[in-house]
This record gives C-alpha cells, sequence and structure tokens, in this order.
C-alpha cells in the first residue's frame, strides 16, 4: 500500500500507542524520572508532546452559537424548481445530496443549559456537486436588527454584563429601546415558541432574503424555510426549568438519542419567491431581515426534505471544528442587497479564521466532497499534500482553465449620495401588532406576562418602560394599554 496515500483518519490506526510522529510508545502510564522517585526528565518526549496536546486541546468558543448539536444526513428533492434554478442539488425530484446539520443557542456559552430563553440557530451545509451551500439560519423568521453596524453592539448588550458577568435584562431592554425594528423579534422571543422542546421540534428559516437564477439568467428573491414533520412543539416557563435542572444538554441527548434509535428526524424545505421587478410595491422593504413576507401574498412552495439518519463520529471534529458561512453559495444561488446578508458573508468566514486559523477549510467536516483546486498553498495548518511546481494562474506549464461562467443577476444600480441612514420603510409596528393579533387570548397573557416581568426589573427606567409601551401599543392598542397597567407608566407617545 502506498504510505503517500494514508490520510490521519482512525481507519489506519496501529494496534499500540504511538507518539504524534508514529513513534510507538512503551510506556503511556509512567513519566520517565531519575529513579523510581527522581525528578522528570524533559526527554521525555512523549510526556511533554502529551501535556502540549492536553494544554491546547480547547479552541476558541464561537462568540455567538457557542452551545450546538450536530448531525449528519441528506437532502431530497421532492419538487422541480428548474425554471427558478440552475443549481445542481437542486436540479430534479428525487436528487439527494449528504449534509450536516448544527442546531445551537445563540447568545449564551458552550456548556450553558439548552432550556434557556433564546433563539436557535439551524444551519446546513450542503456538500454538492459544485461546492459547499450553507444556509445558515435560526428557527425564527425574523432578526433582531437590520444594519450589521449594530451586530457587535447588539450582542454585546444580549451577552453577560462585562463587570458582573451576568446576563441582565435592563442591558438587553436599554439597548433595544433605541431600535424599534426589534419589536417583530421579540414577539417570536417572549411567545410560546421562545424556549423549543428540543430541535427536532422547532423550525428553521433562512432569515435573509436569497436570490435563485436560473439558466436564462432570470432572477427571484427566495425565502428558505424548513418545517418538521413532527411539528412544532415548546417549553413554557414550569417546563424549561424542570428539564433544565435534571439535564442541561437533554436537547443534545434527544437528537442523538432519536438517531441512534432510528427515528430519524425530519423537515419539510419550503421556499418563498418573489419578483424584484416588484420589491418596492410594498409598504415594508422585502430585504429588511426584521420583516415576513405574508404568505397570504407569498405562499409557501415545497421544494425538498431534510432527513438526518446519522449521528456524528466525534464531537469536536464535527461540532466544534464545523463552521459555517452565508458566503458559501454555489451556481444559480446568489445574494441579495440585504444589508445584514451582505455583513455576514464577510464576518462568518473571518470569525472561523480566528477560531480555527485560516485553512479551517481543509477540515474533514468542512471541506468539499467534490474536486476542487486553487493556489492557497501555504499559511497555518495547511496540510494539502500537493507536488505541484506552479502556484500562479495563468500558467504555460500548468494550464488550468476558468470555469464555465455561471449566471449571476443583473446589476441594481442604486443611485445617490454616500449615506449612512436607515432604511426609506422602515414599518416597525405592523406585523408585531399582526402576530399579536393572530394569538388566542391565553397565548397574549403569557406574552404580556413575560414583558411586563423584563421591564419590571428594579433597574430599568421609566424613562426606558415608557419607551417599550409607547412601542407596543403602537403595535396593538390594547396591549399597550395592558402593559401600561401593569407596569403603572404613561407611553411616551
Amino acid at each position: 500500500m502506498d504510505p503517500y496515500k494514508f490520510r490521519p483518519s482512525s481507519a489506519y490506526n496501529s494496534g499500540f500507542f504511538t507518539t504524534n510522529s508514529g513513534a510507538p510508545v512503551w510506556n503511556n502510564n509512567n513519566s520517565l524520572t531519575v529513579g523510581s522517585r527522581g525528578p522528570i526528565l524533559l526527554e521525555d518526549y512523549h510526556l511533554v508532546e502529551k501535556l502540549a496536546n492536553f494544554d491546547r486541546e480547547r479552541i476558541p468558543e464561537r462568540v455567538v452559537h457557542a452551545r450546538g448539536a450536530s448531525a449528519k444526513g441528506f437532502f431530497q428533492v421532492t419538487h422541480d424548481i428548474s425554471h427558478l434554478t440552475c443549481a445542481d442539488f437542486l436540479r430534479a425530484p428525487g436528487v439527494q445530496t449528504p449534509v450536516i446539520v448544527r442546531f445551537s443557542t445563540v447568545i449564551h456559552e458552550r456548556g450553558s443549559p439548552e432550556t434557556l430563553r433564546d433563539p436557535r440557530g439551524f444551519a446546513v451545509k450542503f456538500y454538492t456537486r459544485e461546492g459547499n451551500f450553507d444556509l445558515v439560519g435560526n428557527n425564527f423568521p425574523v432578526f433582531f436588527i437590520r444594519d450589521g453596524m449594530k451586530f457587535p453592539d447588539m450582542v454585546h448588550a444580549l451577552k453577560p454584563n462585562p463587570k458582573s458577568h451576568i446576563q441582565e435584562n435592563w442591558r438587553i431592554l436599554d439597548f433595544f429601546s433605541h431600535h424599534p425594528e426589534s419589536l417583530h423579534m421579540f414577539t417570536f422571543l417572549f411567545d410560546d415558541i421562545g424556549v423549543p422542546q428540543d430541535y427536532r421540534h422547532m423550525d428553521g428559516s433562512g432569515v435573509n432574503t436569497y436570490t435563485l437564477i436560473n439558466k436564462a439568467g432570470k432572477a427571484h428573491y427566495v425565502k428558505f424555510h424548513w418545517k418538521p414533520t413532527c411539528g412544532v412543539k415548546s417549553l413554557l416557563e414550569e417546563e424549561a426549568i424542570k428539564i433544565g435542572g435534571a439535564n442541561h444538554s437533554h436537547a443534545t441527548q434527544d437528537l442523538y438519542d432519536s438517531i441512534a434509535a432510528g427515528n430519524y428526524p425530519e423537515w419539510k424545505l419550503f421556499i418563498q419567491t418573489m419578483d424584484p421587478a416588484d420589491e418596492d410595491k410594498f409598504d415594508f422593504d422585502p430585504l429588511d431581515m426584521t420583516k415576513i413576507w405574508p404568505e397570504d401574498m407569498f405562499p409557501l412552495q415545497e421544494i425538498g426534505r431534510l432527513v438526518l439518519n446519522r449521528n456524528i463520529d466525534n464531537w469536536f471534529a464535527e461540532n466544534e471544528m464545523l463552521a459555517f458561512d452565508p458566503g458559501l453559495i454555489v451556481p444559480g444561488i446568489y445574494y441579495s442587497q440585504d444589508k445584514l446578508f451582505q455583513l455576514r458573508t464577510f464576518a462568518y468566514a473571518d470569525t472561523q479564521r480566528h477560531r480555527l486559523g485560516p485553512n479551517y477549510k481543509m477540515l474533514p467536516v468542512n471541506a468539499p466532497k467534490c474536486p476542487y483546486k486553487n493556489n492557497h498553498f501555504d499559511g497555518a495548518m495547511n496540510f494539502m499534500h500537493r507536488d505541484e511546481e506552479v502556484d500562479y494562474f495563468q500558467s504555460r506549464y500548468a494550464p488550468t482553465s476558468h470555469a464555465e461562467q455561471v449566471p449571476i443577476p443583473n446589476a441594481i444600480i442604486s443611485g445617490g449620495r454616500r449615506m449612512k441612514t436607515v432604511l426609506p420603510k422602515e414599518c416597525n409596528f405592523k406585523q408585531p401588532g399582526e402576530r399579536y393579533r393572530s394569538w388566542a387570548p391565553d397565548r397574549q397573557e403569557r406574552f404580556l406576562c413575560r414583558l411586563a416581568n423584563a421591564l419590571s426589573e428594579p433597574r430599568i427606567s421609566q424613562e426606558i418602560r415608557g419607551i417599550w409601551v409607547s412601542w407596543w401599543a403602537q403595535c396593538d392598542q390594547t396591549l399597550g394599554q395592558k402593559l401600561a397597567s401593569r407596569l403603572n407608566v404613561r407611553p411616551n407617545i
């Protein structure tokens, strides 16, 4: 067997312990010392290497989405959308693509309980024949902010107090009292669905607006939505406290045990589409990720199913080193002018380079499963075996051609001065109010109680309470009146 074809893999394990370089280890229990009780010798290379590796076992946890669990499976096309996109993995019903999925909580640390009220991440990596496509989203279809400039501040406000290291509502409500576009997200977070029962029983959403392009170059805006076949289930406060107190990893265990038992989680993938020519016809901006596209105007269209039928082999290699990037698209799928999407295409890859190193896409879990070639020869942890002499483009000694050109959307020309400003159509209050009014009275009451409890904390000023009451009153007058009564404040309208 050609030894140079070996890859770092447990498939090539020896029958005995070795050093990282493959030298046999004849004693993995005792340090090398001068006599049985003498000082330890620095020349015990295996001991030094073992401790050095151990000292570096932990990598920086993700700034957000630190707590998560992964599983593997496949995506299968069920409906023909070749008229909308030339993406190869969506080319025809029946086509299957291997995937790995990571579910997560957003704000809290790697070892935090999975029963906390927090958005959940829902990230899918498609290993397609044309490269990896990362559909990185959450369990809610909207987000707190619409401009990436505010993302670091938002995360700082949601994270623990830098002085006490305690997450505190006064910091959260203070920050978002400057951002009324967050109201819609709070109708999801403070709703009954704010704490999913587990990862199998929650929706997923791409959140951002993508673009689909067909072979003729026709573009459509698109929203992606995952719907679990087992239905959506959530935990109310008392249930969450009880379950979290018994097992702070209950959702991870549920996912792992379900797959091990053959009870494979499954979701259906739906899309909503819009002709870009129509984007100015509504009272909201369709590229504003604090807004939904109403389903009566943009019906859900089923296009495929996701099945998770394999547990990961190693938690560190396939969960901690698993890296997602919304910038990873494939021919037939493109970005949009969604302002937060534009930022995410840079920020996600940048944070992975910091967390895992510049060559993180070479890690097996992140590497494409199709042939690929580039000139990234160097950098930390570049373990690609290469024997080429040419590491530049173009060359007559090692000719490499460009790929066939793929359709991209026609340029949308935006005229005007350079400016930093909000979107012209903010429309911050209509959709949150419609969502609140769609609930049964008991669900409205629970939402109201959560709002009132959060705003009742002593460090929250009357000014901030008044702002929030005024905003909720603009969403729904009755909701504002009830909240004002419970807090004993007058709205600042």
